[in-house]
C-alpha cells in the first residue's frame, strides 16, 4: 500500500493553490470586464442576477463574500442603471436586485472575450481534466461548508 499523504500539507497546498487560482481568475475577470466598463466585482454581481433577481444576502452567500460588499456594488450598479431594486414578495425590507436591459447589454459585451478565454483554457487543459478539477473544487467547497456548519 502507498504512504498516506500528509493531511496538513494537503490542506495547506489546497488553500495556497486556491488563493493563487482566485487571484488568477480575478485578474482574468478584470481583463474581460474592462472593455464593458465594468470591474470583476460588478460583473460578478451582474452575473449573479442574470437569470433571476436575488436579494443582496442571496448574492453574497452564492459568491462567498460579505453582504456589505455586495450591497455597495449593487448600489453602484443601480446608480449606473445596470441593475434595479424590486420589491421582494418574501421579505418586505430585503429588496431584490434585478438586471436591467443596460446591464444585460454590458454583460453581452463581455461574452465574446469570455468565450475566447474559455476556448483558450480548453486548448491548454483537456476538457475532461478541467471538469475533474472543477468537480474536485466543488467537493472541497462542500467539505469546507460542512465543516463550518458542524461546529
Amino acid at each position: 500500500m502507498g504512504e498516506q499523504p500528509n493531511l496538513q500539507r494537503l490542506l495547506s497546498e489546497s488553500a495556497l493553490t486556491t488563493f493563487r487560482l482566485n487571484g488568477q481568475f480575478l485578474a482574468l475577470a478584470e481583463q474581460l470586464a474592462q472593455p464593458a466598463g465594468l470591474t470583476a466585482t460588478r460583473w460578478q454581481v451582474l452575473g449573479a442576477v442574470i437569470d433571476t433577481p436575488l436579494s443582496v444576502s442571496d448574492i453574497a452567500r452564492a459568491m462567498g463574500i460579505t453582504r456589505q460588499s455586495v450591497q455597495r456594488t449593487a448600489d453602484l450598479l443601480a446608480d449606473e442603471g445596470l441593475v434595479e431594486y424590486r420589491e421582494n414578495p418574501r421579505h418586505r425590507r430585503a429588496k431584490l436586485v434585478a438586471i436591467t436591459e443596460a446591464g444585460r447589454a454590458a454583460n453581452d459585451r463581455i461574452s465574446p472575450q469570455h468565450r475566447a478565454a474559455a476556448e483558450a483554457m480548453a486548448a491548454a487543459i483537456d476538457t475532461a481534466a478541467w471538469q475533474q478539477a472543477l468537480d474536485g473544487l466543488k467537493a472541497l467547497s462542500a467539505a469546507l461548508e460542512a465543516m463550518k456548519n458542524s461546529g
